[in-house]
């Protein structure tokens, strides 16, 4: 009986060893579920980034205005007839040194 008492702690405490230490232990199991919710908020942010581009694209495919705010804002183009006025500030010049 006493033998058998040892054998049952032994087998045990190798359960508990695999449940708190092993692979799949209660603590891998907290770090892989913290590894998956990082996933998902990476994939949310990702599908979110995908659906504004797929309307970017249709919008480009559709629409002349996102392609002309593009071409304009982007590439500095203007329509015909149009007049470009660039306004350039220019600080005060400096005053001249006085000399003797």
């Amino acid at each position: 009986m006493k033998y058998l008492n040892i054998l049952l702690l032994l087998l045990l405490a190798g359960v508990q060893y695999r449940l708190w230490v092993g692979n799949g232990s209660i603590p891998d199991v907290r770090r892989l579920k913290g590894v998956q919710e990082a996933q998902i908020a990476a994939n949310a942010e990702l599908a979110e980034r995908n659906r504004s581009l797929a309307a970017e694209v249709m919008d480009l495919k559709q629409g002349s205005e996102a392609l002309e705010e593009r071409a304009r804002s982007e590439m500095g183009m203007i329509r015909a007839g149009e007049t470009f006025f660039q306004y350039v500030n220019v600080r005060d010049p400096a005053p001249a040194a006085v000399t003797d």
